[in-house]
């Protein structure tokens, strides 16, 4: 089954219903410990052993029904499951909480190595939905490059200085923003250069 032919909710419902359910039940369970197997485990804890396997059905869903998936989502299965796994093994949130920088470490790298050899690794997975001219791409993937790396720098803040409930709710909710405005300030570099579309 193609995008085309999925209804269009869902496609955004496979991608951020997990996040989502992660908060709702962080908000549900956050403040408790429970008692298992003679440890005991706080609410962010099960709540990640929850949010684990249920990103990795969620994934596998939407490449069932897509017939692909992103390196991008990949990349993020494979974090969120071995971050996850120590969480949880060695009781410990920092590992969960470490996970965005990591992701937006290796999207800062990847970018700049590319940038390095003056190219736009952006340009190779995007061009098809996003028709720009060379030198937008290279522009696009100058400012992507750094704003990765904020976010990164911008979560380690969040985790090591602030509480949890912060954490949870910039990790739902701030990150998500971030981006979108980002996205929204690039209508200037877009209309400059972008390039119509083939019929």
């Amino acid at each position: 089954m193609s995008n085309d032919t999925l209804p269009k909710w869902v496609k955004p419902l496979l991608e951020f219903g997990p996040v989502l359910a992660f908060f709702v039940a962080y908000l549900a369970m956050k403040g408790t410990s429970y008692k298992l197997g003679g440890s005991e485990y706080d609410g962010f804890i099960l709540v990640t052993a929850l949010f684990v396997p249920l990103l990795l059905v969620s994934t596998a869903i939407l490449w069932k029904l897509t017939g692909k998936i992103s390196p991008m989502q990949i990349m993020t299965a494979v974090l969120v499951t071995v971050f996850g796994g120590l969480t949880v093994w060695l009781n410990d949130d920092r590992f969960i909480k470490m996970k965005p920088t990591l992701i937006y470490l290796i999207f800062a790298g990847i970018l700049g190595f590319g940038l390095l050899r003056g190219q736009s690794y952006l340009r190779l997975v995007m061009q098809d939905a996003l028709p720009m001219q060379v030198e937008g791409w290279m522009i696009l993937t100058r400012r992507f490059t750094a704003v990765f790396f904020g976010l990164a720098v911008l979560n380690e803040v969040i985790w090591r200085f602030f509480s949890t409930d912060t954490w949870v709710y910039f990790k739902t909710f701030g990150l998500t923003a971030v981006l979108f405005g980002f996205f929204m300030t690039q209508a200037p570099l877009l209309a400059k250069y972008g390039l119509e579309k083939d019929d």
